[in-house]
């Protein structure tokens, strides 16, 4: 099947309805917000109704994203869309449950993803684990239903992507990412305003939990670790979206070619960010714990305590590891 066939699908999809409910996953990060805007864009210019629904509060550094008023705070869509009729659309999730929303059941999914681990799970299926970022398919979307990208969505789509490729830098960077990246600057997406806002607004609190899980790190040969516990973070005052980013560190480290941050949770369990540098496909990693992702960057949720999440963890590494070099 070509791009163009699950794109045209899509499409005709979009107008098969006068209304959709569009969502995207837990603890939404830059590409799961710009995607969802962009998304209620083009539903727009089709002359189709939208509510966009999130489950989780909206990271400080995206508040700044046009339309971002668009988006509604619930841990239930029947509370935001009660009419269980309206399809949704769901983005970069491999399941309903990875939404963290209550009242997806029974309702028609269309299911848009770029996870190497993405399934299956709605009446009508995307997945392409080359896109850069889910955003990069919602653009593919626009483009091939002739649909304009005016400044605000262009500003939501070129947030996404820089997001998610880590400032152009992770693997799935190509080509296609970059003409991409310019098209969206041309349309009106302003580079300086996107990096000031995401790179450069950070909370304080951000900041002193990076020093406090900093302090944490570890290493053992090419793996370097790192962890938050809750006594930690309440004593920066940092939330769930100031970890953002902090593995990024520890895998940016000389020598190192796979990296884990461990977040501890409510009733002894532990979020888990793992990084690679490519040679380590961590999404395997990850999938043997219920989680999942792209070959250099995964999560998943372990039960603690501590030591144990760690040691499991770093065995799940070196087992891949000798797996890859057999």
């Amino acid at each position: 099947m070509t791009k163009e066939a699950p794109i045209a699908a899509l499409l005709e999809a979009l107008r098969s309805s006068p209304r959709f409910l569009i969502t995207s996953h837990a603890r939404p990060d830059g590409d799961a917000i710009g995607s969802v805007i962009a998304m209620a864009c083009i539903l727009d210019q089709l002359g189709v109704e939208s509510v966009v629904v999130l489950a989780d509060s909206i990271p400080q550094v995206y508040r700044t994203l046009p339309g971002i008023d668009r988006v509604h705070l619930s841990t239930d869509v029947r509370l935001v869309e009660p009419d269980p009729n309206v399809p949704v659309i769901v983005l970069e999730c491999d399941s309903i449950a990875r939404t963290g929303l209550a009242g997806l059941e029974g309702r028609r999914l269309i299911n848009i993803d770029h996870h190497a681990s993405g399934k299956n799970f709605g009446d009508l299926n995307w997945i392409d684990e080359h896109a850069s970022a889910v955003a990069a398919m919602v653009y593919r979307i626009a483009r091939a239903g002739g649909l304009d990208i005016p400044p605000a969505m262009a500003a939501c789509l070129y947030t996404a992507i820089i997001s998610d490729t880590g400032s152009f830098t992770y693997p799935s960077t190509n080509l296609e990412t970059f003409a991409m990246a310019h098209d969206l600057v041309r349309r009106g997406a302003d580079p300086n305003r996107v990096a000031r806002d995401i790179y450069f607004s950070n909370p304080e609190s951000k900041i002193r939990l990076l020093g406090a899980a900093l302090s944490n790190l570890r290493k053992d040969g090419t793996i370097a670790w790192s962890w938050i516990t809750t006594p930690e973070m309440e004593q920066v005052g940092a939330g769930a979206e100031d970890c953002e980013g902090v593995v990024n560190y520890l895998i940016g480290i000389a020598g190192v070619e796979s990296a884990v941050f461990l977040r501890e949770l409510p009733g002894d369990q532990f979020r888990l960010s793992i990084r690679s540098k490519g040679g380590l496909d961590v999404a395997r990693v990850a999938e043997k714990f219920g989680g999942g992702g792209h070959r250099s960057a995964s999560g998943c949720t372990i039960d603690g305590p501590l030591e144990d999440a760690t040691y499991r963890i770093l065995q799940g590494l070196r087992e891949q590891r000798k797996a890859g070099l057999c």
